[in-house]
């Protein structure tokens, strides 16, 4: 899946209209009650429910009490792995002793959130991303043995990226666009006084990857559309770029890796092909092989830090697989507890005896682990889940497919509230996803269960245009935005309602960014399909939004003007796909969740919007978040967020009881 397309649409709240968690749960209870004589305790189907010890509900604050761990590095002995946490209230700094498990905070940030990205090479200073207020503009920083903080990147209005570490430890790489905000110039910087020297300025908007530990390579992707992606390396030494892709006809080209001696490049690519697949070519010369194939997606690939080891991750029907390789004859690793895992995120420790990794489960948030080549232990290092909650109260995702109208199968995750019955039918919400292109996958949501742990079914459904699921798949909403993926969104209702246990009177949908944009496009252009929507952070006017892009996402533009229409000469079309220009037509009740500092989906296109859904006298809630861009960072932003969603379908999706 690109990048660039997840980019594009995957504090003190200043609420306009919002609620504590509150509702009407007198209706519940009374199912509650009837159920307790109950003594089946099978999970429920559409004909049983659970027995009584099942059926327990937790608060906003109960699940808000989870911590969320993501990025890990071990120190240079190995000895810690460096993460961010949000246990605090926003993402910091921690430090994880890899044998006792116990965390050192390393960072107190109470308003930025704090991404961690690695420790030196050869100390424990460490580096770290944050932006402003969640405006996306990163600069990176440099936290000392002391504790002081250094800015790499002083200054306003410009982003960072780090490109890796030299392989002598002298110095790392990293890239600004603070010359040109739509160019990034890439710079050198020495560990030990933190001076820099420029070593390469982009001036054709190419997507900067990676440089090679030798320092002699930068890799560069050219986007020319989401399905047309070439890769190619600048040879610093000789002042020349070469493509490594050209020869291959349109396809997905994606960077993964330079080998440790510099000597190779990985990447990912569906030339002549469904499903993207491994590939190592020599930099010197054209030779290529394939590594690794299969009927599914390889998303990502990392090489140990000595080329001992090859880890490949591969997108199975929305879980990740990973399969660990010697990278000398590319012959499995044999570790058993490792099979069957869907993890993610993995790391080697510098004499690569360990190895760190996130584990997703739909239960729980996901907790790091680490690996022991030489004795073969499995350490589980985080409990992420609140010890009040018990994960087998909390719902599996199902995978379920269903056929479309014109045949296409449509996959998705469905979660099933414990106590719906064919007696006991349960309100549903079609949950869409991102991008557009991303893909709902089989990890933990903390909305999704929260909704499900009081009495919503949730349909995560992969619509047309979703990706891990084939080039063809991936292609088939191309210019069908708000058309061909909502009717998939509008035929998942006929499955929900064959389940048995789904109310047909009572289904809502609900999406994230895009997913935002399709709850709006079905409010707007199937007025009756749907009970309400709700949108959060999604787009409105796809005119304004595609006009109003960062100029850091030049490298990018092209491509999404091809796939979804430029606002100038496609400016008809855009209209008619755009929800703003036909809220006359919005019928059920909506909700919007907007962050000010939002630098993709801005405050007037979502204002806009609010204002004309209130000219036609359609409910409408509206909150905005003061000190959220595109993402809510903060625990109490998601606490007035979450729970203001619950009341909101509680007031509109649940039978209401009179006294």
């Amino acid at each position: 899946m690109p990048d660039f397309a997840l980019r594009l649409f995957t504090g003190r709240p200043n609420v306009v209209s919002s609620r504590c968690e509150f509702g009407n749960r007198m209706l519940l209870a009374l199912w509650l009650l009837l159920l307790a004589g109950c003594q089946n305790s099978n999970f429920p189907t559409a004909t049983s429910a659970p027995s009584p010890e099942l059926l327990r509900q937790y608060s906003i604050q109960q699940f808000l009490e989870n911590t969320s761990f993501s990025e890990n590095s071990f120190s240079p002995d190995g000895s810690k792995i460096l993460v961010s946490s949000d246990q605090n209230g926003i993402d910091n700094a921690v430090a994880i002793d890899r044998e006792t498990g116990n965390h050192i905070a390393l960072t107190s940030s109470s308003d930025n959130s704090i991404k961690v990205v690695s420790y030196f090479p050869a100390d424990e200073r460490f580096l770290f991303l944050a932006d402003q207020g969640g405006n996306e503009l990163d600069h990176l920083y440099v936290q000392e043995l002391d504790g002081t903080q250094v800015d790499l990147t002083p200054g306003k209005g410009h982003q960072v990226r780090f490109l890796g570490w030299a392989a002598d430890g002298s110095s790392l790489f990293m890239a600004t666009n603070e010359r040109d905000p739509r160019h990034y110039d890439i710079f050198e910087v020495l560990l030990e006084d933190y001076s820099r020297r420029l070593i390469y300025s982009d001036t054709e908007s190419l997507e900067l990857l990676q440089i090679s530990p030798d320092k002699r390579y930068i890799a560069f992707a050219r986007i020319r559309a989401r399905h047309d992606i070439e890769l190619l390396v600048y040879d610093l030494n000789l002042s020349q770029m070469r493509s490594v892709t050209a020869a291959s006809a349109a396809s997905e080209n994606h960077f993964q890796a330079f080998s440790h001696d510099g000597a190779h490049i990985y990447y990912t690519t569906n030339r002549d092909s469904e499903f993207s697949y491994l590939v190592r070519k020599r930099l010197a010369g054209d030779r290529e092989e394939v590594i690794y194939r299969t009927n599914w997606d390889v998303t990502f690939t990392r090489p140990s830090p000595r080329g001992s080891y090859l880890v490949i991750g591969v997108n199975r029907d929305a879980h990740t697989r990973v399969e660990v390789l010697r990278a000398e004859n590319l012959h499995p690793v044999s570790i058993a507890p490792l099979s069957g895992l869907n993890l993610d995120s993995v790391s080697f420790s510098a004499d690569e005896r360990y190895m760190a990794f996130y584990r997703h489960s739909s239960r729980s948030p996901q907790n790091l682990y680490s690996f022991d080549f030489v004795s073969g232990d499995l350490t589980q290092l985080t409990q992420s889940l609140n010890p009040a909650i018990d994960e087998n109260q909390l719902v599996e995702a199902e995978l379920v497919r269903f056929r479309a109208p014109d045949g296409l199968e449509i996959p998705g995750l469905l979660y099933k509230p414990r106590w719906a019955t064919a007696s006991n039918k349960v309100p549903a919400m079609v949950w869409v996803h991102g991008g557009p292109g991303g893909q709902s996958r089989a990890i933990y949501h903390p909305l999704i269960q929260y909704l499900v742990n009081h009495g919503y079914a949730v349909y995560a459904i992969n619509n047309r245009g979703s990706s891990g699921y084939g080039r063809q798949f991936f292609m088939a909403d191309d210019r069908g935005h708000g058309r061909a993926d909502l009717d998939d969104c509008v035929a998942s209702k006929s499955m929900l309602v064959d389940t048995g246990y789904i109310d047909p009177r009572r289904i809502g949908i609900i999406g994230t960014s895009y997913g935002g944009y399709l709850a709006m496009a079905a409010l707007s252009f199937r007025p009756e399909e749907f009970s309400l929507g709700v949108n959060i952070f999604g787009f409105s006017n796809w005119i304004q939004t595609l006009q109003s892009m960062p100029p850091w996402w030049q490298p990018i533009r092209e491509a999404l003007y091809a796939e979804i229409g430029h606002p100038e000469r496609d400016s008809a079309y855009l209209r008619s796909i755009s929800p703003l220009f036909y809220a006359d037509q919005i019928v059920k009740p909506v909700m919007l969740l907007q962050g000010t500092n939002d630098p993709r989906v801005l405050r007037s296109e979502t204002s806009a919007m609010v204002a004309a859904i209130r000219n036609q006298g359609t409910p409408v809630e509206y909150l905005e978040f003061e000190d959220e861009g595109h993402s809510l960072r903060h625990k109490e932003s998601q606490r007035v967020a979450y729970a203001a969603i619950l009341n909101y379908l509680d007031r509109y999706l649940q039978p209401q009881v009179t006294e």
